[in-house]
């Protein structure tokens, strides 16, 4: 099972070794082949990237050719602080 970075729907893929530049978020249509949805992805490394050897990408959000792209199975623990922050930022605010 996969989640969207974005709206954190549940994403059912058959083949997650084959995610290809077309392949879409079913309820937010973001694209999954890209900086966001990669296990290395990591706003506080060098370049927002644990890899070393990979080149810099700079819009992290849109698909990509990265050699090394691993796609991330889960929210990782900044994206559901940052959640976590929003929701209880909403909550109080007049």
């Amino acid at each position: 099972m996969l989640q969207c970075y974005n709206c954190s729907a549940e994403i059912l893929i058959e083949n997650i070794d084959k995610i290809t530049r077309s392949e879409e978020c079913p309820k937010c249509y973001v694209n999954l082949r890209s900086c966001r949805m990669c296990d290395f992805y990591d706003r506080n490394s060098y370049n927002e990237c644990r890899e070393p050897m990979a080149d810099r990408i700079v819009e992290k959000e849109k698909p990509n050719f990265c050699d090394f792209y691993k796609i991330t199975t889960g929210m990782k623990k900044e994206e559901i602080t940052d959640n976590a922050m929003a929701a209880a930022n909403a909550l109080f605010k007049k």
